[in-house]
């Protein structure tokens, strides 16, 4: 009985696994959606400008080279066989997975406002640094 209850339990979590790995591809982590935080960040970033340049960082959401590698590290683990090119900073669909991918592994629990500072400030963010990026953001989310 009690390897029944092993064998379900296993193959629960393959299913969850599976859900999980889909709602990523889509703008979603955990049935989270993220579009409208995206939508926003987006606006801030580059109004949009999926060419848009500044320093190393590039595309519509303004992406880094150490996010790309980031993403690629964090796919890898877990057993994903996707992986980002710098190239794909440029692209907004691939912009907004990788959002979706740092803030799945970084953010599980899909605040808002972590998501908003983290981007502008990284994972060790300071609130008084990211404020009147939070600040932007949050006037494009009303």
């Amino acid at each position: 009985m009690m390897r029944i209850f092993k064998v379900f339990g296993f193959l629960l979590l393959m299913c969850l696994a599976s859900l999980t790995a889909n709602a990523v591809t889509k703008g979603k982590s955990n049935n989270f959606d993220w579009n409208k935080v995206m939508d926003a960040i987006t606006a801030v970033e580059s109004g949009g400008n999926p060419r848009a340049k500044s320093g190393s960082c590039v595309g519509a959401m303004q992406i880094s080279p150490i996010l790309v590698k980031e993403c690629n590290i964090i796919l890898k683990n877990q057993g994903s066989k996707k992986r980002y090119t710098l190239t794909d900073r440029y692209d907004i669909q691939k912009s907004r997975e990788m959002f979706v991918v740092i803030q799945s592994f970084h953010n599980p629990t899909n605040n808002v406002e972590k998501a908003i500072r983290s981007w502008n400030g990284g994972m060790k963010y300071s609130v008084k640094a990211t404020q009147k990026y939070y600040n932007k953001v949050m006037r494009h989310l009303k």
